[in-house]
């Protein structure tokens, strides 16, 4: 039985035509810098490191959602601007914390 060789496989390649796009478009400089770059790293860096640290607390739970509901969730988490799977804990741990209430 003949052994494979490990080829060293380039994680980049392909390339799909966005990312060509993207590198063309920053070697010929024509790519903006982004307003207020600290402050905005500074923000992701926190996502990153809150992220990081909501993973090794978290728990899955599978719930069955009406299709409707789910597309209703769905359209507020856009219009706040965080997906939607967040916008689902947020509001289940402030029903576990007492600050909402839902009335039976």
């Amino acid at each position: 039985m003949k052994m494979k060789k490990n080829k060293k496989r380039d994680i980049f390649a392909p390339l799909d035509r966005y990312e060509e796009e993207l590198i063309k478009a920053i070697d010929s400089n024509e790519v903006a810098e982004v307003p207020n770059q600290d402050k905005e790293m500074n923000r992701y860096r926190a996502y990153v490191e809150y992220t990081l640290n909501k993973i090794k607390k978290d728990k899955r739970v599978t719930i069955r959602v009406e299709k409707k509901d789910l597309e209703s969730i769905q359209k507020k988490a856009i219009k706040t601007g965080i997906p939607y799977q967040t916008l689902i804990a947020s509001i289940l741990r402030k029903f576990a914390q007492g600050e909402i209430s839902i009335g039976v």
